[in-house]
């Protein structure tokens, strides 16, 4: 019996000599590990590239609402596609320099508020909208949306506001239109 057993083992040992080389024990982490992972980062960045580019864009919305209007209805009236592209970039970027030039230069404090209400409040709507709609990926409750939703609405609506107002230099209060130069 031993006989058998050490020439089976011999024969299975020349069956082993071929191409097959050494088997690797180590266990690598590929495949679903490392996608994980890969994962998990690249929407990490992702989520916070966009809730970046929503605060940015936010004192945007006003000069973009301007400029979708007045190139919807120049292509309507006849101007094609390239002059209505044109009319509402012109459109959309004269609303935003008028706004920071009025609200940059004019004195009077309610002027201002009202500039930059102007600026504000269509960045809320967006941000409402902007909002609720990704809240839908992972809120089941709509209360919940809900209340996300106004609370992104008020957060984009103060960064829309202070973008806006930065532009302003501090000026020293004048109760009668005098100031008076330091000495």
């Amino acid at each position: 019996m031993r006989r058998n057993s050490a020439s089976f083992r011999l024969q299975i040992e020349k069956l082993r000599r071929g191409g097959g080389g050494r088997r690797d024990r180590q266990i690598y982490a590929y495949g679903a590990t490392t996608m994980l992972a890969l994962g998990l980062v690249l929407n990490t960045f992702g989520i916070g590239l966009f809730c970046w580019a929503i605060f940015v864009l936010a004192v945007y919305a006003l000069p973009f609402f301007v400029a979708l209007s007045i190139g919807m209805t120049a292509f309507q009236n006849g101007a094609g596609v390239v002059g209505a592209l044109l009319a509402g970039t012109a459109g959309g970027a004269l609303t935003l320099a008028f706004g920071q030039a009025a609200v940059a230069i004019t004195r009077s404090l309610t002027l201002r508020i009202a500039i930059a209400t102007a600026f504000a409040i269509p960045a809320a709507v967006a941000g409402y909208h902007v909002v609720f709609a990704g809240s839908q990926i992972g809120v089941p409750s709509l209360a919940w949306r809900e209340l996300f939703a106004c609370l992104g609405a008020v957060c984009i609506a103060v960064t829309s506001w202070t973008r806006l107002i930065v532009l302003v230099e501090a000026r020293p209060f004048e109760p009668d239109g005098v100031v008076e130069s330091p000495s």
